[in-house]
């Protein structure tokens, strides 16, 4: 998605802002009401079971390495799987289309071969070594995949010129939402109305499931394919192997019941920037949480992230984006209801934006964030109030006397319960617990140290500070 996209679905977060003031704050999680969808079990789709308490981590091919290749990534598994990734999702590896081609190396983003690899990253061998190597350590592994547009140079742009959109008889760039041609001048837009189009579609789709056993698909932009192809093709690469499906895209609830897992926590990520410059309130977040419960089914949950290739290359870094409270606000979407995102390198603490179409190789250095990821994805593993969607407990507020500053709530699932305590704020802040269910002894993630917790107890907390209590 190009930085146009990206500033309308930030302008679409702003004006969800404008309505936060008139909805209440809950106080306990019955005030947060859920979707009173009656037809849960014909629409249901399950995510595989591996994905129950997983977290996601993506790879950008390219800059992941100097060297940009799969076996790059297959020396580095082990590392990652010590952290606490369940999920590589990779940014595509199809070769990419040369006509229009964008800077020296060009968009991974315009393909020119569904079943093909770019030959820069290596060779379907070393795909399947590294999809193997991951599998035999406990991981999975997504592709991104493009299914609205190829690049000017796929076969398929003169093979079957009917399977494009054409506006006055000439291919398009994608249209957006709003029926606007984006500035994409190295792709053109398929089109979904053709049954030829699908078939291939599907076929390629089950291609890389099939022959090289990849566990699903992160969708490009999946609001602009129609949502009845999605009903289509997800039973078709279920009868192969159980997958787990993400859509880039927040604003249609239909895609949780025709093909996706999880989707795209957008309006939760601009809100925290937004808080993180003081331009909106930490009680934004419950306006937010009551809305999200409204319009999706109740088995629904999101990818939340701090940064993924589009925010880093367009937007900002972290630093950028929530300056000194990145942390602060890691914490916050790492244990909201959600599966968390770790982008490659913030556990290096990523400190520049990488170049989308030319080689521009993370510096690793000594990873030295990686003991915080690795706490957060640990605590998620084995704490079930943090599992995602049904598998989870969901997020009961605590209020604090300050919560237009601090943002304070349990989850709770079974017998695990798990308190977050996050100072939003430059500004030191001392606030009171207040409400019940949440009393108990606990052990402070970060410090290891134990506390016990109760209505009326006071905290003093420095700038952007955050506590994580697990029973």
């Amino acid at each position: 998605m190009l930085l146009k996209q990206i500033c309308g679905v930030m302008a679409g977060s702003l004006l969800l802002l404008s309505s936060f003031s008139c909805e209440r704050t809950p106080r306990q999680g019955a005030d947060l009401p859920v979707s009173t969808d009656t037809s849960f079990r014909q629409n249901y789709v399950p995510a595989p079971e591996w994905a129950q308490n997983a977290s996601i981590y993506e790879v950008n091919v390219r800059q992941f390495s100097s060297e940009g290749t799969f076996k790059a990534i297959e020396a580095q598994l082990t590392r990652l799987r010590e952290m606490g990734v369940d999920i590589l999702w990779l940014m595509p590896i199809h070769p990419i289309s040369n006509e229009k081609k964008r800077g020296t190396y060009g968009n991974p983003y315009a393909v020119a071969d569904y079943k093909g690899i770019d030959p820069a990253y290596g060779t379907m061998g070393d795909f399947k070594a590294l999809v193997k190597q991951a599998h035999d350590l406990g991981m999975h592994v997504i592709m991104d995949w493009v299914p609205n547009h190829t690049g000017l140079s796929h076969p398929w742009v003169k093979e079957h010129p009917d399977w494009y959109t054409k506006i006055n008889g000439k291919k398009t760039p994608p249209i957006n939402e709003t029926g606007s041609i984006t500035e994409r001048p190295d792709v053109v837009e398929l089109n979904y109305k053709n049954a030829g189009l699908r078939k291939a579609m599907i076929d390629a789709m089950e291609f890389w499931v099939r022959e090289c056993d990849v566990d699903g698909y992160r969708c490009e932009v999946a609001g602009y394919v129609p949502n009845d192809f999605w009903g289509e093709l997800r039973p078709h690469l279920d009868r192969i192997k159980p997958v787990f499906m993400l859509a880039e895209w927040e604003d249609d609830p239909e895609h949780f019941k025709k093909c996706f897992n999880m989707n795209y926590g957008f309006s939760l990520h601009h809100l925290m920037q937004q808080i993180a410059k003081g331009k909106a309130p930490a009680t934004a977040i419950d306006s937010l949480l009551i809305r999200n419960h409204r319009r999706f089914p109740k088995w629904y949950f999101q990818m939340h992230f701090i940064q993924n290739h589009d925010q880093n290359a367009w937007v900002g870094t972290g630093a950028e984006l929530f300056g000194n409270g990145v942390d602060a606000f890691t914490v916050l979407a790492f244990t909201l209801d959600g599966m968390p995102l770790v982008y490659n390198g913030m556990e290096a603490n990523l400190s520049k934006r990488l170049k989308f179409y030319e080689k521009d190789p993370i510096y690793w250095g000594n990873y030295y964030k990686s003991d915080f990821y690795k706490t957060l994805l640990t605590l998620k593993h084995r704490n079930q109030a943090l599992w995602n969607g049904l598998a989870g407990g969901t997020a009961i507020k605590i209020p604090t006397e300050k919560d237009d500053k601090v943002y304070a709530f349990f989850r709770q699932k079974e017998n695990d319960r798990v308190i977050v305590i996050v100072n939003l704020s430059p500004t030191p802040q001392t606030v009171r617990l207040n409400g019940d269910g949440y009393e108990g002894i606990y052990t402070e993630v970060f410090s290891r140290q134990p506390a016990e917790l109760r209505n009326s107890l006071t905290f003093a907390l420095k700038p952007w500070e955050y506590k994580v209590y697990t029973n």
